[in-house]
């Protein structure tokens, strides 16, 4: 089926009607559902859902236009995986650009002067709800130690994290050559040299309204 000749690229909300919804598994990060969906032609079909909370990463430039880059291990893949500063949205309440200025801190010792949202997109739609805020931050200094929070510790991977800076130029290459593959990371880095390229004209504020969470159709809990 074609879209019409004058169609605008904007996503669009829609929610086809739930038959039933099982919950199958919850911990303290996701859950996983299992809901019947009627489809077009009254089929009906399952779809496996995984629910996150969503994220927030982080594009930190300095002056000279270079990304500040984080590596860190990631087990499900059984890699060392270079990425932008990056975390869970699990602190209820706290506005997305405070959790980025927290993640950046945290991850990498840096205050920024200068915040815009950069780039909002859903980590993989086909499974799960995880959608991702990506901020642009410039104006960078270096945090003091009183700067972070008493007591704050980085455990398990965080401890080995590695920083180092990679100008934009180069980010696209290397995402061209197949080195870098963190989805986020890939589409920061993207949007931030797209960005640069416009001399940062027209980015959303790092207060822009995200599109809010529709509720399904119907259904029935199992």
């Amino acid at each position: 089926m074609s879209a019409p000749a004058d169609t605008a690229f904007v996503d669009a909300p829609e929610s086809w009607p739930v038959e039933s919804s099982t919950e199958v598994f919850r911990n303290w990060l996701i859950g996983v559902r299992n809901d019947e969906v009627r489809m077009p032609r009254d089929r009906v079909a399952e779809r496996f859902v995984v629910t996150h909370p969503g994220a927030v990463s982080v594009l930190a430039l300095d002056d000279a236009g270079r990304a500040l880059m984080i590596r860190q291990y990631r087990h499900p893949v059984g890699r060392l995986l270079w990425e932008l500063p990056a975390g869970l949205r699990d602190h209820p309440g706290e506005p997305l650009v405070d959790a980025a200025k927290r993640e950046l801190l945290e991850e990498t010792g840096y205050h920024a002067s200068a915040w815009h949202t950069l780039v909002d997109h859903y980590s993989s739609p086909g499974f799960t709800t995880e959608r991702v805020r990506i901020f642009l931050a410039r104006g960078l200094r270096r945090a003091s130690d009183g700067d972070r929070e008493p007591g704050f510790v980085r455990e398990h991977e965080e401890a080995l994290i590695v920083t180092a800076w990679l100008p934009l130029p180069d980010a696209v290459s290397a995402i061209l050559a197949g080195e870098l593959h963190n989805g986020h990371t890939i589409a920061g880095l993207l949007a931030g040299h797209a960005a640069a390229s416009r001399g940062f004209r027209g980015l959303r504020p790092a207060e822009a309204i995200e599109l809010p969470d529709l509720p399904r159709k119907g259904g029935r809990r199992r």
